[in-house]
């Protein structure tokens, strides 16, 4: 039993009301469904379930109450016709991408990127018969010339995953297009909140809802959106036989996230911008990168086609890797890890660990440096998080 409304409805009450479906009980928070199948009254009605003829679940792998409602709710905020759950972020982005190649496609991305999105595109797709081409993803230039060609699939993350470039989604949906390519965008580091992809051109968004959408450290969850055909007829039948499914119990703790995500975002950005300006006028770093900072090379462009400026911050200090396992080996406050988008501040430093397996050229040539650390700001009093890292850096020589 759902409540309906035909109002239009304001994205941070959707966060809250979309997607629910209540059950004969008419309980206030929603209810998980932990069962893997369903039972039908009369073999008919199992063979209608199966050939179509019935909208209707049938197994929790291919459709589940609790993973739906998680997806609605996300889809409504997005802005987007439909969306699929999966178990992580990279079973979403492995999906997203998969579910539309064949051999002989070509695929072009930026090289920054997380290390797992490089490692499938650059290592798992040539197995298959795709060539990958990677660009400097703020160079139009360079975009312009690798999408002269028929592309497949055009894959980008911005911000990106550590270093915080932001690449022009409305300049390169446009090129891709014009190549025969499906735009597909990680939006994680903006979240649904601060930038909607698809309003700027791209097809399909993904995220790692494991991060600021569970935002509490509690779960793994992966999410893809786009339209209804693309959700149904392409991305459907890839999820359904390989079977990425999500959790009932980890849609319900993402449900819960849903509600106070924009509340949290605010604070996240708050609190990473006054972290960020800290970190500049300090002496031992070298360089900050926040797209919220006037020095970030790509300022404009951010808040040309972002609403807020995200709770990361990457830093690099002066004297390389010691300096960097000094910093982090001497925080209190904030926990070194390499999760992101927590309700608690976690740092890393991303050459030793999320871009461990790349080679130095590679890491070199998406600007991750030994001395670059990745901090997350969490949602703690900024000040302690100042003072915290002001002690840290007592420490550096």
């Amino acid at each position: 039993m759902t409540k309906t409304t035909t109002r239009t409805l304001r994205p941070r009450t959707l966060s809250v009301r979309a997607g629910t479906a209540r059950t004969g009980f008419s309980e206030t928070s929603e209810a998980i469904f932990m069962n893997s199948g369903f039972v039908y009254a009369t073999a008919e009605e199992a063979e209608q379930s199966f050939d179509g003829t019935l909208d209707r679940m049938v197994y929790s792998r291919f459709k589940n109450p609790t993973v739906a409602m998680f997806e609605d709710r996300l889809a409504a905020i997005e802005g987007a016709e439909a969306c699929r759950a999966t178990a992580s972020g990279m079973a979403a982005v492995h999906a997203a991408i998969l579910c539309q190649l064949k051999a002989g496609d070509r695929v072009v991305a930026p090289r920054a990127l997380f290390g797992s999105c490089t490692w499938i595109i650059n290592d798992l797709l040539p197995r298959f018969g795709v060539l990958p081409v990677f660009v400097d993803g703020t160079d139009l230039d360079q975009w312009r010339a690798a999408l002269a060609q028929p592309t497949a699939v055009v894959f980008l993350e911005t911000p990106s995953n550590p270093t915080l470039e932001i690449i022009d989604l409305s300049a390169v949906a446009e090129l891709a297009h014009r190549a025969g390519a499906k735009v597909v965008v990680d939006n994680v580091f903006a979240t649904p909140i601060l930038q909607s992809p698809l309003h700027l051109g791209a097809d399909v968004v993904v995220y790692s809802a494991t991060k600021h959408i569970d935002g509490q450290g509690r779960c793994l969850g992966g999410a893809i959106l786009g339209s209804a055909e693309f959700c149904n007829d392409v991305l459907g039948p890839y999820l359904r036989h390989t079977g990425p499914a999500l959790s009932p119990f980890n849609a319900w703790t993402l449900l819960k996230g849903l509600e106070t995500l924009d509340l949290r975002i605010e604070r996240h950005c708050a609190n990473a911008l006054k972290v960020a300006t800290f970190l500049e006028s300090r002496p031992e770093i070298a360089r900050v990168l926040y797209p919220g900072l006037t020095s970030h090379p790509q300022h404009d462009l951010a808040k040309r086609q972002m609403t807020g400026f995200g709770g990361i911050v990457a830093f690099a200090l002066k004297g390389g890797k010691d300096a960097a396992y000094t910093l982090l080996n001497g925080l209190d406050v904030i926990d070194i890890s390499n999760n992101l988008g927590d309700a608690k501040s976690l740092a890393c430093h991303p050459w030793t660990t999320t871009h461990q397996r790349l080679s130095p050229e590679a890491k070199q040539a998406q600007g991750i440096t030994e001395g670059l650390i990745r901090l997350s700001v969490g949602l703690e009093d900024a000040d302690d998080l100042i003072d915290d890292l002001a002690l840290a850096l007592e420490k550096v020589l």
